[in-house]
């Protein structure tokens, strides 16, 4: 079955969906309002068992800078840049978020969770592409942002001419990514600082890990 079987459209009046090469994402902007956001983000920060992971980048190991938490179906297992994550039990609070989710963005149901929290505007992304071997080709990633608002870049993995293409993230907004977006493009959430930087910000990647693979 494809990925993007079943899945919502994206030409429908809730959502934002840029238009480039390769790329096929959607945006909405207010998934969730802005009191249910702040619950929820709460709530989160207060109950997940935040860890700094370790990671292995060009031979050297430096912690990953945000916290996280990898939560998900037994054995759904996830391994980047020499990290290994195996799930943790579903909490009701991402288990009520996947439900609500997946009733918009339609297809396969997502068995996975990876819970980013980021501090203060020090915390960041790298540029990076989500296509490991265990999502599988053309992943369907949903991604809800909630608290501080931050700037999403993406890029061409090879068509530099595009560009870069610059989303904000504020809370309660869910980005999807599938299609070729993850084979052909890379995203990043860059640090920013200064005396207006951003405060707290949690973002959940629902996914589909294949399992077995």
């Amino acid at each position: 079955m494809s990925a993007r079987e079943g899945a919502a459209p994206f030409d429908s009046g809730r959502w934002e969906a840029p238009r480039a090469a390769d790329l096929d994402i959607g945006l909405d902007p207010a998934f969730v309002g802005e009191r249910e956001a702040a619950r929820w983000l709460e709530e989160l920060r207060s109950s997940l068992p935040w860890r700094q992971e370790s990671i292995r980048i060009f031979g050297k190991t430096m912690p990953v800078p945000r916290l996280q938490s990898w939560h998900g179906d037994p054995g759904a297992g996830y391994r980047y840049s020499g990290l290994d994550l195996e799930p943790l039990p579903w909490t009701p609070l991402l288990t009520e978020i996947r439900g609500r989710i997946e009733a918009v963005v339609g297809g396969p149901p997502f068995n996975a969770v990876l819970a980013n929290l980021y501090r203060d505007g020090r915390d960041s992304m790298g540029w990076h592409a989500d296509d490991e071997p265990e999502l599988g080709p053309e992943p369907v990633i949903a991604s809800l942002s909630l608290g501080a608002s931050r700037t999403f870049h993406l890029r061409h993995r090879t068509r530099r001419e595009l560009g870069r293409l610059d989303l904000q993230l504020g809370t309660g907004s869910l980005l999807v990514m599938r299609g070729r977006t993850q084979e052909c493009w890379q995203h990043a959430l860059p640090k920013r600082t200064g005396r207006s930087g951003p405060g707290l910000r949690i973002n959940l990647t629902f996914r589909r890990i294949i399992l077995g693979g």
